[in-house]
């Protein structure tokens, strides 16, 4: 099964694997959402959408369709 920006909790942290659609805004392309970085779920807002993500030190906004196309592999926190 396939994991999303979209169905991350908050605080979970992810690596993009690809885009869905292999279609992505070039403005997060540009912000560093690019395969291989590290992702993690900030906030979401009041009504679900948009919800706010940490990408390479940067905090963006995103609306939860287009968090949608960008599938992850989960980063497991280890215990201490």
């Amino acid at each position: 099964m396939t994991t999303t920006v979209a169905q991350l909790k908050r605080g979970q942290k992810g690596i993009i694997k690809e885009f869905a659609d292999g279609i992505l805004p070039v403005k997060l392309m540009e912000m560093g959402c690019l395969p291989g970085n590290e992702i993690e779920l900030v906030q979401v807002a009041p009504l679900k959408d948009p919800i706010y993500i940490n990408c390479n030190g940067t905090h963006i906004a995103i609306r939860r369709s287009v968090a949608s196309l960008i599938e992850l592999e989960i980063i497991e926190d280890s215990p201490i």
